[in-house]
């Protein structure tokens, strides 16, 4: 189902007690179109960072294999499949394909690696299902992309990663798995793919009113659905006591074989498409938390349109689970990757904070606990269906 940019990948040689990293030069140097938001590159500076942070030895890194079609078509139809793949060599497509799967749009554009690219997504997800067999924690920055649907492309999103992620666990035994989304958006695609399978567990944290305005606190799938819509401004001491009294309280009931945990950076305070306002410290306090929650856990990307938040949150998130110490102050090389960085399109002159360039780590944004959050994590009650 897969194949490698980098030769044949032996599934045989991880540790559970070893944390993996699996990534690929396939995002460096791919844009979606210098005007979409993601014109930002995001995937590279975190390879880049731990690498010269000394956090990337060769026995903690996997090249990211690209899905063959095979794979892919665990869950998207052959037809979407084949025309992503032909849209990708010709650089064009029909009005007819774009109306039926939503390509070369705005949101959803052409370009140069439009089918490579989120191929190698999913490739990523599937290896890491297979590393997982017997247990560990892996972390694939380029997946998360949670608004794929079968025969269409969504929300920036060409291939739904996660719902594979989800499957590839599944074919490697687990019979219950945990699907956890802190992407400012929610994650509708993933939603769509497993609302009537009790043996998924999906929880998604999202801001309400945000695109694509789905994953309203009374949808609940047949009763593995916890979706928990958060009012503009959330700060980390809510995030903590959702973390508390529902993501690991859910977790706990369900008790799953494996969690997959989308961490989305959207979510940030400093990124430029939601009005949320964590610190990266909530994001890594969930991941350490959703560690000692399962004994299989995959951690992927999502959502990030700040590319100095994106960098430092899930760079910061691989040093957590990999158990390195973190430095108050980055040294010289890495803080040069940070360095190079730059806003693009629309965003071009937007300033840049100084601590983005100097530190991984944010300052905590802390608050009040406002009520109404308090009541939405009350009206999903205390037992699982």
């Amino acid at each position: 189902m897969m194949s490698s940019e980098a030769g044949p990948v032996d599934i045989t040689d991880a540790s559970a007690a070893v944390p993996i990293f699996i990534g690929s030069d396939v995002y460096r140097g791919s844009s979606y179109g210098r005007w979409h938001p993601l014109a930002v590159p995001r995937v590279p500076q975190v390879m880049d960072l731990c690498r010269a942070l000394g956090w990337l030895p060769a026995a903690q890194y996997r090249t990211s294999p690209r899905a063959k079609p095979e794979g892919l078509t665990l869950w998207h139809t052959p037809d979407y499949v084949a025309a992503l793949q032909a849209a990708e060599t010709d650089q064009h497509v029909s009005v007819a394909v774009k109306d039926r799967h939503n390509i070369g749009t705005t949101a959803n554009p052409i370009f140069g690696e439009m089918f490579r690219r989120p191929a190698t997504g999913v490739g990523g997800v599937l290896l890491a299902a297979a590393l997982l067999r017997h247990g560990g924690v892996i972390h694939a920055p380029g997946g998360g992309t949670h608004h794929g649907f079968p025969d269409r492309a969504n929300g920036f999103c060409y291939f739904n990663d996660p719902v594979l992620a989800v499957l590839g666990l599944k074919a490697q035994g687990c019979d219950r798995v945990a699907y956890v989304d802190i992407d400012a958006h929610h994650c509708d695609g993933v939603e769509f793919a497993f609302q009537n399978d009790p043996s998924v567990l999906l929880i998604s944290t999202h801001e309400e009113n945000r695109w694509p305005r789905t994953g309203a606190l009374e949808d609940r799938g047949c009763g593995n659905v916890v979706n928990l819509p958060l009012p503009r401004g959330l700060n980390d001491d809510e995030m903590a006591l959702i973390r508390d009294e529902l993501i690991l309280r859910k977790l706990a009931e369900f008790r799953p074989d494996a969690i997959v945990l989308q961490c989305g950076a959207d979510a940030l305070d400093e990124d430029p498409m939601s009005r949320l306002a964590l610190s990266n410290n909530a994001h890594v306090s969930i991941a350490l938390a959703l560690r000692a929650a399962s004994p299989r856990l995959m951690v992927l990307g999502g959502g990030g349109y700040n590319p100095w938040s994106v960098g430092r949150l899930w760079t910061r998130v691989w040093g957590a689970l990999a158990g390195q110490a973190i430095p108050d102050v980055l040294p010289g090389p890495a803080s040069a990757v940070l360095q190079r960085l730059e806003w693009t399109g629309l965003r071009a002159r937007r300033p840049v904070a100084p601590h983005w360039l100097t530190t991984l780590k944010d300052p905590a944004r802390g608050g009040p606990i406002r009520n109404e959050i308090r009541q939405r994590i009350a009206a999903h009650g205390r037992a699982m269906v």
